[in-house]
């Protein structure tokens, strides 16, 4: 089996329908942590399979000169949740990145730590979350791609149909309001 996105796209585009389950099962966590935070666990669910039937319905368009998999189906991932967050008026904007809100919380656990850490891990959590909610979403939208998807800032500008400068800058900016809310 091919281990590379492109390998895997190439494969399934040649009838290898067991790729795609391969590509889906690569990132239905990480669509699923990108998705919670803006629209929560309730509905993150909802966002990666809308995600995934895009990706499907699209992926004899997608040109591997162009982008790399995984910037192209953050792109969706992130069209598919600003075209909910309109439908459903629960936040009234003009794009993704110009509110703020959003969750940031997660999912995955680490089973091997003592009662008392776990304890501190939540607390710690609830914190960074309570303080990245008071970040505007594009601060939070970098922050996320960059620290929690290990996008860089060159696939985070394609993602999100940015220059690199102004991830660079949003970046920056949003380190600069952490560290002034945190102090």
């Amino acid at each position: 089996m091919p281990e590379s996105d492109e390998e895997l796209i190439t494969a399934y585009i040649g009838g290898n329908q067991q790729a795609l389950k391969v590509l889906i099962d690569r990132y239905t966590g990480a669509l699923y942590n990108f998705s919670v935070r803006f629209v929560g666990a309730t509905i993150a669910p909802d966002m990666v399979q809308e995600t995934f039937i895009k990706v499907w319905k699209n992926i004899y368009k997608f040109d591997v000169e162009r982008a790399h998999f995984k910037t192209w189906m953050f792109t969706i991932a992130r069209n598919t949740i600003t075209d909910y967050l309109r439908k459903k008026k629960s936040m009234v904007f003009s794009d993704l990145d110009t509110e703020e809100g959003g969750l940031f919380d997660e999912t995955i656990q680490d089973t091997d730590i003592l009662p008392d850490e776990a304890m501190q891990k939540i607390q710690d959590k609830e914190l960074l979350s309570k303080i990245l909610e008071d970040l505007p979403l594009h601060y939070q939208t970098v922050l996320t791609l960059y620290y929690q998807e290990d996008m860089t800032f060159a696939e985070i500008g394609k993602a999100l149909n940015k220059p690199l400068n102004t991830v660079k800058s949003h970046h920056r900016r949003a380190l600069e309001q952490l560290r002034k809310m945190v102090l």
